[in-house]
């Protein structure tokens, strides 16, 4: 098969070169058309279910709401975990599918699942599924600032301006709005007033509902004419609102009643509606909020850049003075991650085509193979385009880790073309040298690059994140190599037929000096096999111990640019204190000259998709260029932050990055690195248990930001009802909760139409009728014969403490303890914290502790990783034998590998970094690497065995003729990795372990490849009077 495609690629050399030509364009069409965001789509299948439960305490909410949607939802297919959060008033259920499930269908699935329970829900609850997004959905934050207009002003014009308009851009899902007040229409109910006239407060919530409506009078005919009958009787004004009769104070309008309007028994005012959070910024008070969320699928950076452009169409339409101002811009992050991979792919190829020129003696050598690099780029982005891939720090990564591969085949065909041309045989045209010659190199170069591509079907097995984060780094390898080792075969004889020319040398100076240095080494090796091979392998030992003393961990932290401080409060505090405290907060944190903007956001957004109490706070942070820091780097920053904010009694606090929190809570539920999962029952005992997990947390050197989910600590008014003294008097148990909601509560009973606008109608009593336990006794309930009771006689209002929320994972409650680890490995850190909880912390039946997070997608990578690998080097063993017919030489071959992790293991080590999936995936590149070097050279020894060259010399003549393309291969692939070494844009620090463990393992592999490996084949050859009869160049 190779013999034609060769042949034919010299025969239509035109066709060949036109068809390169139309690639190269395409590829350039297809990179212009290539979706471009910053990380991969990393979000599994979820959907989520939001239901609010007004009034209900969280233990209410967990046994009317939440357990009864779990139950449901275990039945449904494909589902992988389930979690919830139940808060006061508040439930929220996710569901984690398999993955490769359509979310379509997943959210169908749900849905059908919540209607059949929907009807067991108590009375006023509310809700349904969250939007479609993902943890990088959210994409633009801003803040609406006017001087002069109430937070009130600014938040309608969010509300009804600003948000509408936004919603309308393609690949939004939603626009939350946070901060702010929300207007209303509220009525406010004077008991005093309401006694004397002697109504009820559901006579009121009738009358103004029954007054808000318009209705068709069907039509009228006149004169052939059509009219069209309508009544207008919905409320236009607050003056509407309150002009509204109840009833009249008698029950004979006749006899001279006098009409009851609302505004006789209740002040009727333009206010807000209750508030379940806040925003605000920089130390000066409260703001209004936006965060765009885009939707699940849609490219980013074009959703983005059409939602500021649909901010710049609304601008002349704000109100005067008023405008928007972005605080955070994932586009920002998106082009600085994808020019820092420009720029090392850009240097990658320089630094590559140098090393061309270097070696291969002479400019049409090097342009020839130069040629492979933008030819494989381009057509890489013309597969990955029909393939749906998009480009991002990992797939682009990928082409930068594979510049210096890339050029291997090409190295390969090229030096040995150039072998050829340089020796002419008499009667051989140049055509047929060259036939020759990429056919002598065909059969190694495409079972080198085989095998390479073997070694990452175990990344290409990874599931769950690092699945998703890896696998488009393999993906593109894999087709880059692919479309590469094409080229080589077809393209580079074209050029080389038209750019090499016969006769000359084929070495430089260069290489005679390197020859000089190598010959002897191998003569040396020939003459003391053993003590050549025992050497590398007594650093083996070394190289363990080593191994042992490097920590673990999952993904190095990815910095994104933006910090954001999460901060949490006594589970008590009032809104406004919370606020305030915020401000304070704020204020130690401007107080590094780094920071220039600071918005907080505390509580829970308008949607729910962020269920924090008022005691909870995300503090993003606007810094100024890193340029201008009196700091060194983000950790010194961060140190200077927490030192600041020690000083703040009663807060405690925790770094996170916005996508890094979303990723973790989508995970793990949880926004820190580290998850202590505790299950049990009885709420007590894991109180209990909890609190000293967390102090052992803390203890544990590493531990920081520790933070546990309270089950205790909020007080709650319980109004038991005395159900025999409500008998005696007719009353029912949904009679008190109605008086209840709409007296303390407040209850929407309408909403009045306002052009576009919509605002709500509340009723509710006057703040002095409901603003302590004792004006609570002095409610009056209505009773069915029309008399008034206290709701002090017929009920015991008590202050309690309860729960501040509870979690579930699949129905089993457990309360989490989440912690950064800062200053060692994370896996480290968590074998020690298990040593202490099992010494320390006895647990009783029925409980126990799992750990999740970073934690436990390292331990799933590495046991994937463990169980696969073996398989890989299994299938790279069977195509070796079946390439050279000898069980010993794939095993000389193979014997490569644990000499080339000595160097990436010792990288490793020196460099400070720990090992983690991007350093495992560096030694699975760097074992194919080390394998088809090893190929190369076993593959021309072979030949000139075939040759009738005598063992020995053989080795000696073949070890001189490999060494350019061995360390060709070595060199570029080392330098063409260097830019990541030295980048320091987003995401280098992922891409770093691995390349510092690639060019680490080269220069001891290239080193046993050119001096050990030659001493290991005549030693194994010896025995053998004969090459196998179906060698691997036959």
């Amino acid at each position: 098969m190779m013999q034609r495609l060769v042949q034919f690629a010299l025969t239509q050399r035109i066709l060949v070169v036109v068809s390169a030509i139309a690639i190269a364009l395409g590829g350039l069409w297809a990179f212009g058309r290539l979706p471009i965001d910053a990380f991969p789509d990393i979000s599994v299948p979820q959907v989520r279910v939001i239901v609010k439960a007004p009034g209900l305490s969280p233990v209410e909410v967990e046994q009317r709401i939440t357990r009864p949607i779990e139950i449901e939802m275990q039945g449904i297919p494909r589902k992988e975990m389930l979690r919830s959060l139940t808060k006061y008033a508040l439930s929220v259920v996710t569901v984690d599918f398999e993955e490769g499930t359509d979310i379509y269908w997943a959210r169908q699935q749900v849905t059908e699942r919540l209607n059949q329970v929907w009807g067991d829900m108590p009375d006023g609850a509310q809700g349904g599924l969250a939007p479609i997004t993902t943890p990088l959905g959210e994409a633009f934050m801003f803040t609406v600032e006017g001087e002069g207009y109430t937070n009130q002003e600014l938040r309608t014009v969010l509300d009804w301006t600003v948000r509408p308009r936004l919603m309308s851009v393609d690949g939004v899902a939603e626009v939350n709005a946070l901060g702010g007040l929300v207007r209303s229409f509220e009525v406010q109910i004077q008991p005093s007033r309401m006694q004397a006239f002697g109504l009820s407060i559901n006579e009121v919530v009738d009358a103004i509902q029954k007054s808000n409506r318009n209705a068709g009078g069907d039509r009228v005919v006149r004169n052939n004419e059509v009219l069209l009958v309508r009544t207008i009787g919905q409320i236009q004004s607050i003056e509407d609102l309150a002009s509204i009769s109840i009833r009249t104070s008698s029950n004979d309008p006749e006899s001279g009643g006098v009409p009851i309007l609302v505004s006789d028994v209740a002040d009727v005012r333009v206010s807000s509606m209750t508030r379940f959070g806040g925003v605000s910024k920089d130390a000066k008070g409260e703001h209004v909020q936006g965060l765009v969320l885009t939707r699940l699928g849609a490219n980013s950076l074009i959703t983005v850049s059409k939602v500021k452009e649909t901010l710049a169409q609304i601008a002349p339409s704000l109100p005067p003075g008023v405008s928007v101002v972005p605080f955070y811009d994932r586009t920002d992050l998106i082009n600085r991650a994808v020019t820092m991979v420009r720029n090392a792919l850009g240097m990658a190829c320089a630094l590559v085509v140098l090393v061309l020129l270097v070696f291969m003696g002479n400019l049409r050598g090097a342009v020839t193979v130069a040629v492979v690099l933008p030819m494989a780029v381009l057509g890489t982005f013309l597969a990955m385009n029909s393939l749906g891939m998009t480009a991002n720090l990992m797939s682009l990564g990928g082409l930068v880790i594979a510049i210096g591969i890339l050029v291997d085949p090409a190295v390969v065909v090229v030096e040995n073309i150039q072998s050829q041309l340089s020796q002419p045989v008499a009667g051989a045209s140049k055509l047929n040298l060259i036939y020759r010659a990429v056919l002598e190199v065909a059969t190694p170069v495409v079972s080198g690059t085989a095998i390479i591509v073997i070694v990452f079907l175990p990344i290409l097995s990874l599931s769950g994140l690092e699945g998703r984060m890896f696998a488009p780094l393999a993906e593109t390898i894999v087709v880059a190599l692919i479309v590469a080792v094409a080229f080589a075969l077809v393209l580079i004889p074209v050029l080389s037929s038209l750019l090499l020319k016969s006769g000359g040398s084929d070495e430089n100076a260069l290489i005679r000096r390197l020859k000089k240095i190598h010959s002897p080494l191998v003569n040396w090796a020939l003459r003391h096999r053993v003590l050549a091979f025992t050497l590398p392998m007594l650093l083996l030992v070394p190289t363990g111990f080593l191994f042992s003393l490097i920590g673990g961990e999952f993904i190095p932290t990815l910095k994104e640019g933006t910090i954001v401080v999460q901060t949490a409060k006594l589970p008590t505090i009032s809104l406004e204190r919370s606020i305030e405290m915020d401000g304070r907060i704020q204020a130690a944190i401007m107080a590094s000259p780094e920071v220039q903007h600071v918005v907080s956001r505390l509580g829970s957004d308008e949607l729910r998709l962020d269920p924090m109490g008022l005691h909870e706070s995300d503090h993003y942070l606007v810094t100024a260029p890193e340029s201008e820091w009196t700091v060194n780097s983000e950790e010194e920053l961060i140190d200077q932050l927490r030192q600041n904010l020690e000083a703040i009694p009663g807060v405690s606090f925790g770094f996170t990055q916005p996508i890094e929190m979303r990723t973790s809570e989508m995970m793990t539920g949880v926004t820190a690195q580290l998850a202590v999962k505790l299950f049990g029952t009885d709420l007590a005992e894991l109180n209990s248990l909890s609190e000293r997990i967390e102090s052992a947390i803390a203890t544990t050197p590493g531990g920081v930001d520790v933070k546990r989910a309270r089950l205790s600590g909020q007080t709650y008014l319980e109004i038991n009802m005395d159900h025999t003294a409500m008998a005696r008097l007719g009353l029912r148990v949904e009679d008190v909760n109605q008086l209840i909601e709409a007296a303390v509560a407040g209850q929407q009973v309408t909403q009045v139409i306002e052009g576009a606008r919509r605002t709500p109608v509340m009723i509710r009593y006057q703040e002095t009728s409901r603003d302590s336990v004792e004006s609570l006794r002095s409610l009056l309930v209505d009773t069915p014969v029309g008399s008034k009771v206290l709701l002090s006689s017929i009920a015991e209002i008590l202050e309690v403490d309860g729960p501040v929320q509870l979690g579930h994972e699949n129905s089993m409650r457990n309360v989490v303890i989440q912690a950064n680890v800062d200053g060692r490995d994370i896996v480290g850190f968590v074998e020690e914290l298990k040593r202490k909880i099992a010494a320390e912390i006895p647990m009783p039946p029925g409980y126990f502790v799992e750990f999740g997070g970073q934690f436990e997608n390292q331990q799933r990578a590495a046991g994937r990783l463990a169980m696969v690998i073996p398989l890989a080097l299994g299938l790279i063993f069977l195509i070796l034998f079946s390439t050279f017919r000898s069980l010993r030489q794939a095993f000389l071959i193979l014997a490569n590998i644990p000499f080339a992790v000595i160097g990436g293991v010792a990288a490793l080590y020196f460099s400070g970094l720990y090992m983690s999936v991007p350093a495992s995936v560096g030694f699975i590149t760097l074992l194919g690497t080390a394998l088809l070097n090893g190929i190369v050279m076993v593959s021309y020894f072979n030949q000139l065995r075939d040759g009738g060259t005598p063992l020995e010399e053989a080795v000696r003549q073949g070890s001189a003729r490999r060494l350019r393309p061995v360390l060709m291969t070595a060199v570029t692939t080392a330098l063409g990795l260097l830019p990541i070494l030295v980048a320091t844009g987003p995401g280098s620090e992922v891409q770093r372990p691995l390349a510092v463990v690639v060019v680490g393992g080269l220069i001891t592999s290239t080193i046993i490849t050119l001096v050990v490996l030659p001493a290991l084949y005549a030693s194994i050859e010896r025995r053998s009077s004969a090459r196998p009869t179906a060698g691997a160049l036959a």
